[in-house]
């Protein structure tokens, strides 16, 4: 298996290269062929609307409940005295869900790398990652003990996982790298536009926990038939990597000294997505216990609408620019700098009318974040043969906080009996991305 330099040029980009079917470059000149092959030709406007319809599936399956419906079924459930109880249970179910995150991710997307169906390596991941969420979805909107909600949404996690692995190896495996911002873009602005979609859809058109989170499911599978129809480039059996237990546990460990480009993008990655989490995934219990708001499920609806706008602009328009400079490194320093100051706005000021002003900050951050750290991860990948696996590991570090801040936040909630230091940490650990970021040198 050829170890590919993260800072050499596209393997398939040389003289002689042609292109495959739907984007998938076949390089010849630099030995890279069919699967492995960096791919050279700009996918399609009709590849790019199915790419980011299943995310926009896939982000309103998922972070719907997170910012509502979970924590609403918990604290009913709980009816605790004290309301720091439902927090504490909502952050012990979410850093279980994040330990199944750290295994599921790296092992499906190993697996995936080395699927030789006819239908190509990612499809059948897809689609089964689909199922696995949609049904544990459908399975969660019954259960009434904490133990039972805990497990289904475990499960539901899983599903994310299989899925998403799948879909973000797709960019490394067709998308060339001069469009990988923009296209990063569409897995992100679906983000915003999922989360507002799903409390709405909630909130407003479905009656009940059960239905609600049915509803989720079915688009959720609906959503992704699109891009499942769309041709992925079939593995050949004679370039498929042995498949091993041991070997696929041994190529979990990417040698941060080896590859450090890699390991400070990865902890970039870590530190900003915990950052943003803390800042986001509270939100709800934030506004009835922080501001005593009497609307505070309306008033979500609010914060995220003007996120989401941000999160839009800033993740198609900045991925756009990104691709056009060719620069990454800055645009994910800025992007952290202004999640901190959204942050520090909520730590220092708990008002709502503040609290919409750092709504629109951290969505502008995290929006420019989303899209071209992703371009820059795909541009640091050690292996052509692994990058599902690879991939997989990256997107840990987006997912693991989304499970893990909760259970932080809850933390800090306990110690301080405010949010202020939930916020205060948001700031720090955004910061921190910043600075990880900058150690990145095969990239500008």
């Amino acid at each position: 298996m050829t170890r590919i330099d993260p800072g050499a040029s596209d393997p398939g980009a040389g003289p002689g290269s042609a292109p495959g079917p739907h984007g998938i470059g076949v390089g010849t000149a630099s030995g890279a062929v069919g699967a492995f092959a960096e791919p050279i030709r700009r996918v399609s406007a009709g590849w790019i609307a199915a790419f980011a319809t299943v995310w926009f599936g896939v982000w309103m399956a998922q972070l719907t409940p997170v910012q509502l419906l979970l924590p609403a079924q918990i604290d009913a459930e709980l009816h605790p005295e004290n309301w720091v109880d439902s927090v504490v249970a909502f952050g012990i179910i979410s850093g279980i869900a994040a330990v199944a995150t750290i295994i599921a991710y790296p092992l499906t997307g190993a697996m995936s790398d080395r699927t030789t169906s006819r239908f190509g390596r990612r499809r059948p991941w897809i689609a089964i990652g689909a199922l696995v969420f949609a049904l544990s979805l459908v399975l969660l909107g019954f259960q009434t003990e904490i133990w039972a909600i805990g497990a289904a949404w475990v499960a539901a996690s899983v599903g994310f996982c299989i899925m998403t692995a799948a879909l973000t190896a797709t960019i490394s495996d067709q998308v060339p790298v001069g469009q990988r911002g923009f296209v990063s873009g569409w897995m992100s602005a679906p983000q915003a536009v999922g989360i507002i979609a799903g409390l709405l859809l909630v909130t407003e058109l479905v009656a009940g926990q059960v239905a609600g989170y049915a509803v989720l499911a079915l688009l959720l599978v609906l959503l992704a038939v699109p891009f499942l129809l769309r041709r992925d480039q079939p593995l050949l059996a004679a370039d498929r990597a042995r498949v091993t237990a041991r070997g696929i546990l041994s190529s979990l460990w990417i040698s941060p000294r080896r590859y450090p480009d890699f390991g400070w993008t990865l902890l970039s990655r870590v530190l900003v997505s915990v950052g943003n989490a803390l800042g986001t995934s509270l939100l709800l219990y934030f506004l009835m216990f922080g501001l005593k708001d009497e609307n505070a499920e309306d008033d979500l609806i609010v914060l995220t609408l003007i996120y989401m706008v941000f999160v839009v602009l800033a993740s198609l328009g900045l991925g756009r620019w990104s691709d056009r400079t060719g620069k990454r490194r800055v645009f994910v320093f800025v992007a952290s700098g202004l999640q901190a100051l959204a942050a520090l706005l909520l730590a220092l000021v708990p008002d709502l009318t503040v609290a919409m002003i750092a709504a629109g900050l951290l969505g502008a951050g995290y929006g420019c974040f989303l899209s071209v750290d992703q371009a820059l991860a795909t541009q640091v990948l050690p292996d052509a043969a692994s990058r599902g696996k690879d991939l997989g590991i990256m997107n840990i570090a987006s997912a693991v906080p989304q499970a893990i801040a909760p259970l932080i936040g809850a933390a800090a909630v306990v110690l301080t009996g405010s949010f202020l230091l939930v916020f205060v940490l948001s700031a720090a650990f955004a910061a921190a991305g910043a600075f990880a970021v900058a150690r990145v040198r095969s990239v500008a």
